[in-house]
Parts: structure tokens; C-alpha cells; sequence
């Protein structure tokens, strides 16, 4: 058994409060959701659950501590891995098997000694590390890893490579190889899905499903979390609140808790309402004063009544629509090849005015170079991009949250509008949550988030009429996808959109650019029929290699069935040769031998004995007919 528990904890950073009242426990085999705004604390939390972040006491009544039972490991993945050093991939990942290897140099150990003394205790030594390299996968470890290096996106190549060429986001999906390979009894994950495409997260989706350990999951995916988590913790205004079942479960279950608070809310009220009037009509009567004070009484019981905290669902807001809208056929990409020294895909699509088309595929296949090449930031290697009349463009880079600009919010958001008065740009802002001394901050100390607000809210002032989005919704909170999904599935204009989110695609798209091993080809559908087909082509393949697995068993079966009758065959004509030449001697004693042909007695026993070989050959005989029957038959 293995569990472990915060009771009543809580955080402080220089005296400010991050977490106010922690109550969380991790049970075995659990698989927990942890969710909440941006900056609510849930990296915060991982930290003192791997022991990272010391608690100090809540609010609560109860006594803080920190429960463990089982003693449990814990491993945790944080959102950026920093490791620089020489060692290669394969080193690192190898690094997750320290007890299976450290017993596979024992083992070979206790072999050389085996071979030079056949001991019986050298023996017992050697057999007892094999039970033990066998029961840490020894014989399955390899192709664990390089299952798991292929599905991550890396080659056989990559693992030779020092940690130092790899890029940062690179460095963290080898950390997260390292950490699931090494199967810790406590997952720590924080956005463990922000590196990976879409087949390393379905990859990554089976492989905790299947864990047998517990994990901790900081996502903002919402899809992800539904097909993995069975418990969902949520920080809000800083305290912790379990719910069973998945993230969608956890919505609704969270609505019907806020509906019942306000229900019961309204009634209170409206019930020490009713008794305050009967005390104000009654109290200055002197046969009702008793009356008037029970009555008082009652409402003390009651006691003050406020309505329930709302939802934080504090987000950007703007009336988004284009300034003026396009022709009817938006973009013509014709028979575009894009690429840098080969082609890595060739399309040839026109998306109509009002059309969103979503771009997906595994990492390195070329969506970004297709985007950068219909914003003619890259020359095609064949064919044309043709824009419809009166296209403006918005352009979302994903890169531009790398900015490490000294500029401050406000003086960034001049730069791009000179025309605009303070107060102007400082509302804009502030619909984009950039509120009273936050414009003053420098581009360089927002996080992912902010900075993402900022380059929408520079777009959306444009009011352009094509949307070319790339990864908008890396670094969003939850509640920021959801508002950016309902403001461009309003928005009347064309959206091209790349992501790795299923859930934002499916919502907002109605066709598909879908990359592969093959290039890229156009899906007129959602994600969802997209999924659908897909599935339908996995079980056709599927059900077509069992046809074929039971054609091939089938066949083996019969092969089998006809070398025991060719065998069964062999043995009757063996058996009916020798009755056949018995018979055939006899009859020939008794026309060449006088003493026998002169002789009733002897005639009489020999016909008898023929008779009986004749018995003994007929059911030989027939059983020999069915099967060269069946033999032909087979051959025919």
C-alpha cells in the first residue's frame, strides 16, 4: 500500500500567500488531474509534494503535517529541462534502468565465476540475479526505450548525440522519457504534453493509461486529462478541492456544487426574511415578545448569509470581427510544394471566405514551413499562394513568446498603434488583462501566457479578415483556450490554424491539413470524423491482418491435417501389404503343396485363416479409400 498526504498546508513566498489551504492525497494507481488559473500555484504544489517546498500551517483547523505510507518515490517532471552536459541521449535514458543494470553487470559477473567454479553456491548466486533481471524487464528493457525514443519523435541517430545539441523543449522530452522509463511510484508531470505532437501525446495518453503506478498531471489539455485522469484536484483563491472522475466530470460536478450553494443561499435568506418580518410586527407586543425572540433566535442559528464564490473565470474580452470582409475565395494555395532544399509536402486547396482550416501532423514535418510559406515569408519550390481580394492578414507566431524585450507593455503596444492615446491603449489592454501597473512591465518578465495575450490583443486591434494562427494556445490556461475557441468560433472570418490541441481544433475547424510519413493531404472534415475514419482504417487493417492470421493458422491447419493423413495412408498400406502377402503366401502353399492341397483338414484351416485376414484387411481397405478421397479433394 502507498499513499501520501497534505493536510491543511499552505505557502508563502516573502510573506505574500500562494496557497492558502492545501488538503491532497495521492492514493495508488491513482491518476490525478491538478488544474487552476495561471499562477494559481499548481507547479507550487508538485514542488512540496516532491518535497522541493516546505509547508507551513493553513488555515484550517486541523494540524498541519506531511503523511507517507509506503515510503513512496517520487519523480517529477518539470516544465523546462535544463541539463547541458556532455553525456549523451542514450546515457541519460539508460539512466532510468540503474538497478536492472547495475544487476546485468552482476549477472555477468556471476557467470565468469560459474564458468571457472560450477559450484552449487555459485549456482544459487547466478540464478537468483537471473529471477531478478527478469523481473525488472531485463529481457524487454531495449526495446521499451527505443519503442518509446521512435514515438517521441527521435531517431536511432539522436541517441549517440550529446545532451548539449538538443534545443530546450528537446531536453524536456528526454527528461520525460527518462522519468516515465524509470516507472516511479508518484508521476509528477507539469504540461508534460507542451514538446510533443500529436502521435507522441496519444503515445503518451496509452502509456498512462496502462501505468501502474500513480501520476500527477499538470495539463491544459483537456482532452488528455479526460482520457486519463480519475480524480481531479482544483486550486482555487488558494485552496484545494477533490472531485472524482475526469476533467469533464470535474465541470459539471463543480456547476451543480455552485447551483446547490446558491439554491441554499436564496432560501436561507429568504427564510430569515420572512422571520425578520414576524419579528419587527411582533416585538413591541407584550403577549408576543417570546414569540419575537425565538423568532430571533432562529435567525442567529441561521446565521450571515453570503452568496457562494463565483467561478475565477477571469479572461480577455474584445468584439472581434473583420473590418472588412474578403472575396468569396480567400487563399488559393495551387499545387503548392513547400520546403527548404526538398520538398516536404505539396498541397492543393482553396479555403473559402468564413473557413477554418486546421494544420496537424508530428513535429519536424513541415507545418510551421507551410505556414511561413503562405505568409510568403519562405518562396515556394513549386506552384503559387494566391490571396482573394481584400485579404488582410493577422499572423500569430508561436516564437514570439520568446521576446526578451526591455520594452515595457505599454510602450511595445505604442510602437505598433502611435496614434492611439494612453487611455485608449491602456483599455484595449485592460480588456486583455493587462490592468493598472502591469502595462508597465517589461516584455521580458511576462511569462508564455501574457506574452500571448499581448500579440492577440495587437491583433485582434487590426480587425484583419484571415487569421494564420500558430500555436496560439501553448501557455493558455484552461479557461483562456475556452475564450479564444468561443471568439473564433464567432468570428466570421477565414482562421488557419496549427496545433497540437485536439480539443481547440475540433471545436474551431472544418477541414484538415494532416501531415504524415507520406506529406501532407487535405481532410474535409473535424478532428473528430478525421479521428473516426482513422479508427474505422485501424480496425479494417486491423480485422484484415486476423483474416489473414486465421487464413495463414487455417492453412497451417490444414497443411497439418494432410501430412497425418498422408502418414495414416502410409501406415494402412504397410498393414494391408502385409496381410495382402500373407494371404497371397497361403493361397500359394495350398496350390503348390501336395501335402496340403491332398489334405481337407489343412485346406479347410488355411480357407479359415484367409477368411479371417480378410476381415482384419477390410476395414483397411475403406479407411484407406476415404483418405486418398480427401487427399484429392485437398490437392484438387
Amino acid at each position: 500500500m502507498m499513499q501520501l498526504s497534505i493536510v491543511n498546508g499552505a505557502v508563502e513566498f516573502d510573506g505574500i500567500p500562494v496557497l492558502t489551504q492545501v488538503n491532497f492525497t495521492v492514493r495508488e494507481k491513482e491518476k490525478i488531474a491538478l488544474v487552476g488559473r495561471n499562477g494559481c500555484g499548481k507547479t507550487t504544489l508538485l514542488n512540496v509534494l516532491d518535497g522541493g517546498i516546505e509547508c507551513v500551517k493553513g488555515y484550517g483547523d486541523e494540524s498541519y503535517g506531511v503523511y507517507k505510507i509506503g515510503n513512496p518515490a517520487v519523480g517529477f517532471l518539470r516544465q523546462t529541462s535544463n541539463d547541458l552536459s556532455s553525456k549523451t541521449m542514450l546515457d541519460e535514458i539508460l539512466g532510468a534502468y540503474e538497478e536492472l543494470l547495475l544487476t546485468e553487470r552482476n549477472m555477468e559477473e556471476a557467470l565468469a565465476r560459474l564458468d571457472e567454479d560450477g559450484s552449487e553456491q555459485n549456482v544459487r548466486v547466478y540464478s537468483a540475479l537471473q529471477e531478478k533481471y527478469e523481473r525488472l524487464g531485463g529481457y524487454t528493457y531495449k526495446k521499451e526505450y527505443l519503442t518509446a525514443v521512435k514515438k517521441f519523435g527521435f531517431t536511432d541517430g539522436d541517441l549517440q548525440k550529446p545532451l548539449v545539441e538538443f534545443s530546450g523543449g528537446q531536453r524536456t522530452k528526454i527528461a520525460l522519457l527518462k522519468l516515465l522509463l524509470s516507472k516511479p511510484d508518484i508521476l509528477l508531470l507539469d504540461e508534460p504534453t507542451n514538446h510533443l505532437d500529436l502521435q507522441a501525446i496519444e503515445w503518451l495518453e496509452q502509456y498512462l493509461i496502462g501505468y501502474r503506478n500513480a501520476c500527477v498531471i499538470v495539463s491544459h489539455d483537456r482532452l488528455f486529462l479526460d482520457k486519463i485522469v480519475n480524480v481531479v484536484y482544483e486550486i482555487e483563491y488558494g485552496e484545494t478541492v477533490r472531485y472524482s472522475g475526469n476533467y469533464t466530470s470535474f465541470m459539471a460536478q463543480k456547476q451543480q456544487n455552485y447551483d446547490k450553494a446558491l439554491k441554499d443561499s436564496l432560501l436561507r435568506k429568504k427564510e430569515i426574511d420572512r422571520l425578520t418580518a414576524l419579528v419587527e410586527r411582533f416585538r413591541y407586543k407584550a403577549s408576543k415578545a417570546a414569540m419575537a425572540q425565538s423568532k430571533l433566535k432562529q435567525i442567529k442559528r441561521i446565521g450571515e448569509v453570503g452568496s457562494p464564490m463565483r467561478f475565477d473565470t477571469d479572461t480577455f474580452r474584445t468584439n472581434f470581427q473583420p473590418l472588412r470582409n474578403t472575396v468569396e475565395k480567400t487563399l488559393i494555395l495551387e499545387d503548392l510544394s513547400f520546403g527548404y532544399d526538398k520538398e516536404l509536402g505539396r498541397v492543393n486547396m482553396t479555403v473559402k471566405r468564413g473557413q477554418k482550416v486546421g494544420i496537424i501532423g508530428r513535429n519536424g514535418t513541415g507545418k510551421s514551413t507551410l505556414v511561413k510559406t503562405i505568409m510568403h515569408m519562405l518562396s515556394p519550390l513549386d506552384g503559387n499562394v494566391v490571396y482573394g481580394l481584400h485579404a488582410q492578414i493577422g499572423y500569430f507566431d508561436q516564437t514570439l513568446t520568446q521576446s526578451f524585450s526591455t520594452l515595457t507593455v505599454l510602450e511595445d503596444f505604442h510602437n505598433e498603434f502611435p496614434m492611439l492615446t494612453d487611455t485608449e491603449a491602456r483599455s484595449l489592454l485592460g480588456a486583455f488583462m493587462f490592468c493598472g501597473d502591469d502595462v508597465f512591465k517589461q516584455i521580458c518578465e511576462l511569462s508564455g501566457g501574457e506574452k500571448v495575450r499581448l500579440a492577440l490583443c495587437k491583433i485582434f486591434k487590426r480587425r484583419p479578415n484571415v487569421l494564420i494562427l500558430d500555436e496560439p494556445t501553448n501557455h493558455m490556461d484552461i479557461i483562456g483556450k475556452e475564450t479564444l475557441e468561443s471568439m473564433l468560433a464567432a468570428y466570421s472570418g477565414t482562421v488557419i490554424a496549427v496545433s497540437h490541441d485536439r480539443y481547440f481544433i475540433n471545436r474551431i475547424c472544418d477541414r484538415l491539413i494532416v501531415f504524415d510519413d507520406g506529406g501532407a493531404r487535405v481532410f474535409d472534415g473535424t478532428y473528430a470524423e478525421y479521428e473516426q475514419q482513422n479508427a474505422a482504417e485501424e480496425t479494417a487493417v486491423a480485422e484484415e491482418a486476423k483474416a489473414a492470421v486465421r487464413k495463414k493458422d487455417r492453412r497451417a491447419s490444414d497443411g497439418n491435417e494432410r501430412n497425418r493423413r498422408l502418414h495414416r495412408i502410409s501406415v494402412l498400406e504397410e498393414k494391408m501389404k502385409a496381410l495382402t502377402d500373407k494371404i497371397e503366401d497361403i493361397k500359394r502353399v495350398m496350390s503348390e503343396d501336395p501335402s496340403v492341397y491332398t489334405d481337407y483338414k489343412k485346406i479347410a484351416e488355411n480357407e479359415e485363416e484367409i477368411t479371417s485376414l480378410n476381415s482384419s484387411l477390410s476395414p483397411l481397405e475403406a479407411e484407406w479409400l476415404e483418405l486418398m478421397e480427401a487427399d484429392n479433394a485437398f490437392k484438387d
